[in-house]
């Protein structure tokens, strides 16, 4: 039976509104934006210049970010900023200019290191760490 006595109990934290970030991880996520989209370019400029060691490297730093900014931040809108970034920045160069210039040529290794960081980044995001409440309160039912 639930005690509705009027007494004040914690609330737990997912039972409490949705309040705006601090400036501070803000402020972090918009850097992490920034970093990732640097790392989107040289993933852009290294993936074909190697076979395969290239593409790998550039996946692997890709990766390496997105999970130290999942860590870093210990949620994952830091993971989600930096995949943000990569995939912005990667999908706007493949765009071709009126010049007729490109950085991705039409073949399997561009298509694989597209589809391969927007997937590495979605993997990254997903498992990076959340913060967890702590308590009596997480467990309301026990």
């Amino acid at each position: 039976m639930s005690d509705r006595s009027g007494q004040d109990r914690p609330v737990s934290v997912l039972a409490q509104p949705l309040r705006l970030p601090s400036a501070g991880r803000l402020a972090a996520c918009l850097g992490l934006f920034a970093l990732g989209a640097v790392v989107g370019v040289a993933g852009t400029l290294v993936q074909p210049a190697w076979f395969p060691g290239g593409r790998l490297l550039a996946l692997a730093g890709e990766a390496g970010l997105c999970l130290a900014a999942g860590i870093v931040l210990r949620s994952r809108a830091g993971a989600a900023s930096a995949a943000g970034g990569w995939v912005l920045v990667v999908l706007l160069l493949t765009a071709n200019r009126p010049e007729g210039d490109f950085l991705f040529a039409a073949g399997a290794g561009s298509y694989l290191f597209l589809l391969g960081g927007i997937v590495v980044a979605v993997i990254c995001a997903t498992l990076a760490p959340v913060r967890q409440p702590n308590g009596r309160t997480v467990r309301l039912g026990k």
